[in-house]
């Protein structure tokens, strides 16, 4: 009795892939970012334009002859007040001056500012969120209640109230909103020293013998710190608002100074030459949300 020959078995075949149902990448149909195998292949559309538009603003502030050769502080009386045009992109002001030339000339300072008030607010606010979570007891009691004052206050008035008492220049305008940014940058450090101290890496360095400093500096500062880059990022786009504002409201540097408030503030008096007033505008504008839009990718990615 022979046994019958055995058929072959055919292995399943995987159904082709659909294309409306996505890429291989396993995110979401049409998210933002496209993954193949865990690699990061793209990053959002809107955050590689806002860091282009950063770029550009960055290299004003540092080469700002690479882009005119315009004279921000002199003028032609007769070419005033022209529209935008081949030989001056952006207009000129009631002097003549090449508007062009004064926005890029006036992101240096701009720029410059509010990177000093940034530095003030992660380097004083951190200090103080630092010793009041690590040491506690009363050092935390006292310092809070300091954090606290500051932030009854509206940042802007206290930046007000500090310029005025240092005197109307923007460097003094970009400490005022340093100080302003105090408070917030301690609430967060605070918060994040009070996580990483019961952290089981910290027990174990003090259990070692690792003294106070040791166990502060290398282990609860490099692991608080992290969450203060997104914050950080997001100060330095509200700081170039805020030193805005101010330069509007007259409390920067006097003409001819090119800072981007004092543009604004200078042509809202020739509402017949509305560019005076737009560009400086828009620059500013388009500067804070690609930063602001920067901070809460980075945010989302950390």
């Amino acid at each position: 009795m022979t046994a019958a020959p055995l058929s072959p078995v055919a292995s399943p075949v995987p159904p082709a892939a659909d294309p409306s149902q996505g890429s291989v990448s396993g995110s979401a149909p049409g998210g933002p970012l496209a993954r193949i195998r865990g690699i990061r292949l793209s990053v959002p559309v809107d955050v590689i334009v806002s860091f282009a538009v950063v770029a550009v603003v960055v290299a004003f502030s540092l080469a700002p002859w690479l882009f005119t050769a315009q004279n921000p502080a002199q003028g032609v009386p007769a070419d005033k007040l022209q529209p935008p045009s081949a030989a001056h992109l952006l207009g000129t002001d009631h002097l003549g001056r090449d508007l062009f030339a004064r926005i890029v000339f006036g992101a240096q300072s701009s720029v410059t500012s509010a990177l000093v008030a940034v530095a003030i607010g992660v380097v004083v606010g951190g200090l103080i969120g630092l010793l009041a979570g690590f040491l506690g007891s009363w050092t935390d009691t006292v310092l809070a209640r300091f954090v606290d004052v500051l932030l009854a206050i509206p940042a802007f008035l206290l930046a007000v109230v500090i310029v005025s008492s240092l005197g109307f220049q923007t460097i003094n305008a970009a400490i005022a909103t340093g100080v302003s940014a105090v408070a917030v940058f301690a609430r967060v450090m605070r918060s994040e020293v009070l996580r990483v101290r019961s952290s089981v890496f910290v027990e174990a360095a003090r259990l070692q013998g690792g003294s106070t400093l040791h166990v502060l500096f290398r282990h609860v500062l490099p692991n608080a710190s992290r969450s203060l880059i997104p914050l950080a990022v997001l100060q330095f786009g509200l700081s170039i608002l805020v030193i805005a504002g101010l330069a509007f409201l007259g409390y920067g540097d006097p003409p001819p100074a090119s800072d981007w408030g004092l543009l604004i503030s200078a042509g809202k008096d020739y509402p017949r030459a509305p560019w005076l007033v737009v560009w400086p505008a828009l620059v500013t504008v388009a500067t804070v949300l690609s930063i602001n839009r920067i901070s809460r990718w980075l945010r989302r990615t950390s």
